[in-house]
């Protein structure tokens, strides 16, 4: 398997739209899918596909298509996603109470196995089924715990200084939902997901979608 750098970031961020449909062909029974099936389900270019998927090795028969099974297990290998992996989110709020409870992520074998928070209102309280830690604790509880993916849950102007605290604890991958730029060391990933931000693309995308199904203005002959 190729270095992850050697990889373009646009075929990573496309991998995850592939186990997708693998799982729901898999669900639905079928043993194989050609890049024609995956471009129908996906909306990527059967072309693409096959680039995207020669990164890591060969995959497919001609004429046959895609072992469903073997694609899925392959690429779950590939992303990490063959084993659980616990993780921590820090901020206890409605944000952090949505994500703890989130049930989609343990079909990714994603769990949350830690909630921190330095509310002391909220701290020792349960939160789902897991108890508010306080974020001062985090480096000596996360010795033992070897938690290395953070899901930053809190408002801007703490995020950074979360992040500091994860990556002093062991972490060292950020899922960061703050909407500011983190910065950390080179080895860190992150990731953000900055929802008030898609919200203004959408905005625009409408009024755009707009101006453009309004008919040309006739103009009067002169």
């Amino acid at each position: 398997m190729p270095d992850q750098g050697d990889v373009p970031q646009p075929t990573i961020n496309r991998l995850p739209v592939y186990l997708r449909i693998l799982k729901a062909a898999a669900r639905e029974g079928l043993e194989t899918l050609s890049s024609s099936d995956m471009e129908r389900r996906t909306g990527i270019s059967s072309d693409q596909i096959r680039k995207d998927l020669s990164y890591f090795g060969e995959f497919g028969k001609p004429g046959t298509g895609y072992s469903v099974a073997t694609l899925l297990g392959r690429l779950m290998n590939i992303m990490g996603l063959d084993r659980e992996q616990p993780a921590m989110i820090v901020g206890a709020g409605n944000l952090g109470a949505a994500l703890t409870g989130y049930p989609g992520f343990a079909e990714w074998k994603f769990r949350v196995a830690a909630v921190y928070d330095n509310n002391w209102s909220k701290i020792g309280r349960r939160l789902w089924d897991l108890e508010i830690w306080d974020i001062q604790g985090m480096a000596q509880r996360n010795r033992k715990m070897g938690i290395e993916i953070g899901i930053i849950a809190t408002p801007a102007e703490a995020a950074q200084a979360v992040a500091d605290t994860m990556i002093k604890a062991g972490v060292r991958s950020i899922l960061n939902f703050a909407p500011i730029r983190l910065e950390v060391p080179a080895r860190i990933a992150v990731r953000n997901v900055d929802m008030t931000l898609e919200l203004h693309v959408l905005s625009y995308r409408r009024k755009e979608k707009d101006r453009t199904a309004q008919p040309p203005k006739r103009t009067k002959p002169q």
